[in-house]
């Protein structure tokens, strides 16, 4: 696969002072000036003003010059214009309107590897002693961002943009409501949601393990009880653990780990999932707030009021 995985996202909200705070106590590295960077990645995440909350500008990563031309060459074959260079490609996703940009990125490696987590089971002592994860006190920080989440008022054509503009692949589906979408070996990179109107609904951040998603939960609900969305749970469609939290602005971000994987010169036939099987394994109830944002109402309103 020419496309490795997310480089970067930027998302407009009207307190960015507010947003920048909530994003140094998630634990990405703040580098001043609303860009943040993760423990792997480099700057993944950059907070700036604007008048509502949405995904501005969204970069994916790819291999070399080769892999930004067959981008371009995709782009045009669907109709997309796109502007391009030899390192990069930038293009207006046509629904949503956000700016996509593939850029060559070098591949996001762990170094050194993280060692596998010890946990005893029925006949299995993997660990003897206390837990190891007792003696972890420095703070949770994110490895890296995994996936950016849009809603999209015509599922159909943001599908194709990502898909046969940027060479995405189908990982799932959420009967005709959704679609998991990979540019890395991870089980999706974009999942694109039908909504009544266009959104950012989250952003999703790698940690170590469920021990890491727990911790970096109970640090930041500790004296903002009003953070916590939905978790802790473990979703079907990739299989990851989560915690779901929101930012001032209303936009949700997600600690995760275990994500399943793909290959990538594996076949994988996408599955159509129904029910509360698209949305999780385990785990409390989705809150309506977390399927029905609190804000979306009047993020209709204002995009109404844009158009008139």
């Amino acid at each position: 696969m020419a496309l490795h995985g997310l480089g970067k996202v930027t998302i407009g909200v009207p307190n960015p002072a507010e947003t920048i705070s909530y994003y140094t106590d998630f634990g990405l590295d703040h580098l001043g000036e609303g860009r943040f960077a993760t423990r792997d990645g480099g700057e993944q995440l950059q907070v700036v003003h604007a008048p509502v909350r949405r995904l501005l500008d969204l970069t994916v990563a790819a291999d070399d010059g080769d892999d930004i031309a067959s981008v371009a060459g995709k782009l045009a074959a669907i109709g997309v214009a796109s502007e391009s260079n030899p390192t990069s490609v930038r293009a207006v996703e046509p629904v949503t309107g956000t700016v996509v940009r593939v850029l060559v990125r070098p591949r996001i490696i762990t170094e050194p590897a993280v060692a596998p987590t010890p946990y005893n089971g029925p006949g299995r002592i993997d660990r003897w002693g206390r837990a190891p994860f007792l003696s972890r006190v420095e703070p949770v920080r994110p490895r890296k961002l995994g996936h950016a989440v849009l809603g999209s008022t015509d599922l159909a054509t943001t599908m194709r943009f990502f898909v046969d503009g940027l060479g995405f692949k189908v990982s799932d589906y959420m009967g005709d409501k959704a679609a998991f979408l990979r540019c890395s070996v991870e089980h999706h990179n974009v999942l694109v949601l039908a909504a009544p109107v266009n959104f950012m609904h989250h952003t999703s951040w790698q940690v170590d393990d469920i021990d890491e998603v727990g911790r970096g939960a109970q640090s930041m609900l500790e004296g903002h009880p009003e953070r916590h969305i939905w978790g802790l749970g473990r979703h079907f469609a990739g299989a990851n653990f989560f915690w779901y939290l929101k930012d001032p602005a209303g936009n949700f971000s997600e600690y995760y780990s275990d994500m399943d994987t793909v290959p990538e010169d594996e076949l994988w036939s996408p599955a159509v999932l129904e029910g509360l099987q698209g949305l999780y394994a385990w785990g409390p109830p989705p809150p309506p707030s977390f399927l029905e944002p609190d804000d979306l109402a009047a993020l209709m309103s204002g995009a109404h009021s844009t158009r008139g």
